[in-house]
């Protein structure tokens, strides 16, 4: 599929649904190659649930990408500490590529406080994909937090990315 069309927008209580659902359909197939299915599960189980995303919704942390009236991509934000962090950025397998990526990402940006000077994200160290995105889109590697189960594909790297002043 060609460029990116439809929108991105932040997620509203009717989109709960659909969000939970594309993580059923992605989150699992996405994870179980580079972590394992054991873990690909607790992903959906932990952060997908009804409950999670409804807060998240509620707190205005979510966008989401939609075209043709289906959900194509998810980003979310919170906090760690001081700073701003995108913890979900997922696009539907068969648009990747499309530009959906970094539209989510700008849409959390401009929903972040307008005195925050950095964003940052974290990925498992096994998801190299996400690693050559958030490097091409100004993320660069902060640290790696070590697995607890001592796995290195369950490894957290977090990256950052300076948001610079007089942004929109």
């Amino acid at each position: 599929m060609g460029g990116v069309g439809g929108l991105v927008r932040d997620a509203g209580i009717g989109d709960v649904a659909a969000i939970c659902q594309f993580g059923e359909a992605h989150i699992r197939p996405h994870y179980t190659p580079l972590i394992g299915a054991e873990a690909a599960d607790a992903q959906v189980r932990l952060w997908w649930n009804e409950e999670q995303i409804d807060a998240a919704v509620n707190g205005g942390l979510v966008v989401v990408g939609e075209d043709e009236g289906r959900v194509v991509g998810v980003g979310q934000r919170g906090r760690s500490g001081a700073d701003q962090v995108i913890y979900k950025l997922y696009v539907d397998p068969g648009r990747l590529g499309c530009g959906w990526g970094p539209r989510l990402v700008e849409a959390m940006i401009r929903q972040m406080p307008s005195d925050a000077d950095r964003v940052c994200v974290e990925h498992f160290a096994a998801n190299v994909r996400a690693g050559a995105f958030y490097e091409r889109e100004g993320f660069t590697v902060e640290r790696v937090e070590p697995s607890a189960s001592g796995h290195p594909a369950l490894d957290v790297v977090w990256r950052a990315r300076p948001l610079g002043t007089g942004r929109a």
